[in-house]
């Protein structure tokens, strides 16, 4: 169940995601050179995330369950994520201008929907436990930073000019806060966290092995980003250690 103490560090980290999606974008705008790095880093933080604490902690909360289902939740969340990736924003060839544009349009809409996700699963992490929560927030923020550099760049790529970009990374900035704000409103028992917390492994999984990892990897040198992949995914580790 929630501590008392969640809610006076959900809303403050709920608006650091906030300022954390910002700078990811502006940086996107102001330093295109270094991109890969920072994304790198971030698929190894967000895939260290999953396997370091989500698993770990959901088969600690579901001991009542079949270790078995709660992978299959992991599963779920996985495919999900694709159904909703590929749904919102398809890949295509040979558009014009106007739909081009559209379709930077619906990539910044469906990050912003995986961004208040983001927001929800640090409320539940946190009511899985405070150390949970602080290893869940500090994935968040690196994953939002990369939320933002990937807004401002799908937008730009498909046509639109700098003020479409800014006005969607705003909505992509205030997507985590509405969705921690949302987890406020929950209160969940040990084994629907457990279960919750599969999902969003599914999720995280997906977010750093197709979304981040190729687009780091994508016509830049492999090995400092891939050196930056594990030195975030050796951060995420640290993190789950010293958060106990």
């Amino acid at each position: 169940m929630a501590t008392t103490a969640a809610p006076l560090l959900v809303i403050p980290i709920a608006f650091g995601t906030c300022v954390a999606t910002l700078i990811g974008g502006l940086f996107a705008i102001a330093m295109r050179d270094r991109l890969h790095l920072i994304l790198g880093f971030s698929a190894g933080a967000v895939l260290g995330v999953a396997f370091f604490d989500l698993v770990p902690e959901a088969l600690a909360l579901g001991r009542r369950l079949d270790s078995r289902v709660l992978m299959a939740i992991v599963a779920l969340g996985f495919f999900l994520y694709v159904l909703l990736d590929r749904s919102v924003a398809p890949h295509a060839h040979g558009r014009t201008h106007e739909r081009q544009v559209r379709r930077g349009w619906l990539g910044a809409g469906s990050l912003s929907i995986h961004s208040c996700l983001d927001g929800l699963a640090i409320g539940v992490a946190f009511q899985a436990g405070q150390a949970v929560g602080v290893v869940v927030s500090v994935a968040v923020l690196i994953h939002d930073f990369s939320d933002g550099l990937n807004t401002v760049n799908v937008v730009v790529k498909n046509g639109g000019d700098r003020r479409l970009a800014l006005r969607w990374l705003l909505v992509d900035a205030g997507a985590p806060v509405l969705g921690a704000l949302a987890s406020l409103a929950l209160s969940l028992p040990d084994g629907v966290i457990a279960l919750v917390l599969a999902l969003f492994a599914g999720f995280f999984l997906y977010i750093g092995a197709s979304d981040l990892l190729p687009e780091s990897h994508h016509a830049h040198p492999r090995f400092f980003t891939t050196l930056a992949t594990l030195a975030g995914a050796a951060t995420l580790w640290a993190v789950t250690q010293l958060a106990g």
